[in-house]
Order: C-alpha cells, then structure tokens, then sequence
C-alpha cells in the first residue's frame, strides 16, 4: 500500500508539472534571435525587427479559462516587456509578431497591455540590452476567468501582471538570453 501511494503521488506531481512552455525561435536559457530585439534602442540594424517570438504550451490546468502571457527582463528590476492577456482558452499557441494593437488580430479576443519605455507601443517590446546580456523570462498563466474585465487599454504593465498573477491558477516559463 505505501508503494501505491508514492506511485499515486508521484503520479500527481507529474500531472502538476505538465503544464510547459516552448518557442521554436529559441531554447530554454538560450539566445533569442535578433528578430525578436527592439528596433527602439538606437543604431540600424536591419535584422532587429521588434517581432514577439512564436511561442506554444501544453498540459495546462483543467480549470484554465483562458490564458495571459508575461513577459519580463529579469535583469533589470523585472521590467515587463509584454502584456498579453484573455487569450482564449482554446488557443495554444500565438505565432511569431503578434500585431502592436490592443486587440491584435490573432489571437482572436486578446487584448495586450500598452508598453511605455523606450518605446511606446501596444503588446510586444523585445529586448533592449546593446552593451550588456540579460535574461527575459516569458510566463504564460493559465486563469481562472476567461476574461479579466478590470483591465483597460489605459491599465499599466504593474497593475496587469497583479491581475494576472490574482487569476492564475498555473504558470509554465521559458527563459532567453539577449
């Protein structure tokens, strides 16, 4: 019986750490590709393109009733990039250069955060570190509503991640280096 109920535990550990995050444009902890830096950081480089890597997830929580993705620099002072947030809990996946709108195209019924810094532009803000390498950490939540009402297209980055992190029910992470 004691080996049943480790086997049952382990079996739902398993099942609790199901929930995972991949790019096809990067690894876990590896480089992000250029295409995905800010255009906004000065210089000309024609391959910085400011486009938000394709990203996918899988084994999110039975009770997920959509999805918010939060993108942040960790090293510096955890300023978030990117607010993506009442992604339809039947989408699985959001494809490289989501639209710079409140309410991108694809993914239908999303809504994005505006992001003000070096930069002043609706959902993605890629990385902009020209002298040094920092890690950028995408979070995707799953959240217990499908919809999170009491954010507007005037709601701040902070005050997004907030509700997002007082809805999520899981998270699943990947990191990238730029």
């Amino acid at each position: 019986m004691l080996i049943t109920s480790t086997v049952s535990l382990s079996s739902a550990t398993a099942s609790a750490s199901a929930f995972a995050l991949s790019s096809a444009a990067f690894a876990n902890g590896g480089l992000i590709p250029k295409v995905h830096e800010c255009t906004s950081g000065g210089g000309n480089d024609p391959a910085k393109k400011n486009e938000s890597p394709p990203l996918a997830w899988s084994g999110a929580p039975a009770g997920a009733k959509s999805y918010a993705i939060v993108m942040r620099d960790l090293d510096n002072a955890n300023l978030i990039h990117w607010v993506i947030y009442d992604i339809p809990v039947s989408a699985t996946s959001l494809p490289q250069n989501v639209e710079h709108a409140y309410r991108p195209a694809v993914p239908a019924g999303a809504r994005q955060i505006y992001y003000r810094g070096s930069a002043s532009l609706y959902g993605y803000q890629g990385p902009c570190s020209p002298s040094t390498v920092n890690t950028y950490e995408f979070v995707v939540h799953a959240l217990n509503r499908a919809s999170l009402t009491s954010l507007t297209s005037s709601s701040s980055t902070q005050t997004a991640a907030k509700a997002i992190a007082a809805a999520s029910i899981g998270s699943t992470k990947i990191t990238g280096e730029s």
